[in-house]
């Protein structure tokens, strides 16, 4: 498995990229397949123990503890409500695939690149996730969570500015359409099946028209990406 791994790779060079995964890593890896796979998208690799998707149910699940310990211990006099809410800012979606482009996971995930349908999705906050999953198998739960710290939380969530966004981009989206006389609807638009897990797209449909959409392994948050990104497009 190992050198067919490899060989997805050999169109590149393999020196570059493994400079590029140091560089972004900070350390040398050890099980140099699995951030192989953690950077192999589906679009070309199908097989299961060949692409990101195991990795990325994994990374989703690690990251999403050392989130949570981060905030119970930064604030220990907060609720429950205010702590899910935080950590849902930290992790949603966007918010990884955007942190994954700018520590630079683009330049070595191997994805299909004339697949225009991936331009707009999530493909490298995934990708970041799977990363995280590989750490763990490969390094232990200790050293991935001083690499989230040192990689993730600290040079790209900021506390004090994540405190201030409002989270509920659907209320903000309806407000907007009340005020602006438009009629709002939230719709189901594709469900399907991604490695044993239920992937919903959501529509934010503006008078009859889908303005925007959003992917997540959930309703609620399909529909709060879906409602984030229309809210982009109208700049509100």
């Amino acid at each position: 498995m190992l050198f067919r791994l490899y060989y997805i790779f050999s169109n590149r060079n393999r020196k570059e990229f493994l400079t590029h995964l140091v560089n972004l890593l900070g350390f040398s890896p050890g099980r140099i397949s699995l951030y192989i796979a953690a950077l192999s998208h589906r679009s070309v690799k199908e097989k299961a123990t060949d692409n990101n998707e195991r990795l990325e149910y994994l990374g989703d699940a690690i990251l999403g503890g050392i989130i949570a310990d981060f905030l119970f211990m930064k604030y220990p006099y907060k609720g429950e409500g205010f702590l899910t809410e935080m950590r849902s800012k930290m992790v949603n979606r966007q918010m990884l695939n955007d942190i994954a482009i700018r520590m630079g996971l683009k330049k070595i995930t191997s994805y299909n690149k004339q697949d225009s349908s991936l331009k707009s999705s999530q493909i490298f906050g995934n990708a970041l996730e799977a990363l995280v999953g590989a750490i763990y198998i490969d390094k232990g739960y200790k050293a991935t969570k001083r690499w989230v710290f040192k990689k993730i939380i600290i040079p790209h969530l900021f506390m004090d500015d994540l405190e201030q966004i409002e989270i509920n981009q659907k209320n903000k989206l309806y407000s907007w359409a009340n005020k602006s006389g438009k009629l709002l609807e939230f719709e189901t638009i594709d469900e399907k099946m991604e490695n044993g897990r239920r992937l919903f797209t959501v529509g934010a449909i503006i008078d009859g028209e889908v303005l925007a959409e959003g992917r997540a392994f959930n309703k609620k948050d399909a529909g709060q990406i879906a409602a984030q990104n229309a809210v982009e497009k109208l700049n509100l």
